[in-house]
């Protein structure tokens, strides 16, 4: 019986891989510059309107991190529901996703508070949300992403709103999974949306 085997590695999804890879890069290099990189590219924080970086970090506050257990507990969530999400709704969509939800998100920051944010934990947010939305079209939502959106979402809104224990990050988490609800929406009635107004 022949037994042989040919294994190699599969780019099954260039988005979340890529951005894993993005992502690494600028934690190493937050840990080399002692914060200055986090402080000038991947973090969204109040600062002049006339500061071309002030517009850029609206949306490359989700790719830096504090730490590396930051970004570890961040990119193992990713990692499990991100392939599942651009493979059923495209690479493409899934970055459009990622852009306005971090865009969303600093602008509420900006406004409403005078903190320093950075991580990718709203597009986390965003990503377990709608993956609950996967199989709606079939007439079918797995159980367990049902109970993971409540043990995940309903944690963050007791932490954030019902102990008291209001911080921006609890805001932007929230943010992030209201963006989730809202694409699983948009995409199960109009599933070509942001395609058709590239196009």
């Amino acid at each position: 019986m022949n037994m042989n085997f040919h294994w190699e590695l599969d780019f099954n999804s260039p988005v979340i891989i890529s951005y894993l890879g993005i992502s690494l890069i600028a934690c190493i290099l937050n840990y080399l510059t002692r914060g200055g990189t986090n402080k000038l590219l991947f973090s969204c924080y109040r600062s002049s309107i006339w500061n071309p970086f002030t517009y850029i970090r609206m949306f490359t506050h989700c790719i830096g991190h504090k730490d590396w257990e930051h970004f570890v507990g961040n990119f193992l969530y990713i990692l499990l529901v991100g392939p599942m999400i651009e493979e059923k709704y495209g690479s493409l969509n899934l970055i459009i996703m990622f852009a306005i939800t971090s865009l969303l998100i600093a602008l509420y920051n900006i406004i409403f508070s005078n903190y320093r944010i950075t991580g990718a934990s709203g597009n986390v947010y965003m990503l377990i949300v709608l993956s609950s939305f996967s199989n709606i079209s079939e007439g079918k939502i797995p159980i367990t992403l049902v109970l993971i959106f409540i043990f995940y979402v309903m944690g963050e809104i007791r932490k954030g709103i019902l102990e008291g224990n209001r911080k921006i990050y609890h805001d932007g988490h929230l943010i992030g999974a209201i963006c989730g609800i809202l694409f699983g929406f948009l995409f199960l009635y109009y599933p070509t949306i942001f395609t058709s107004l590239i196009q």
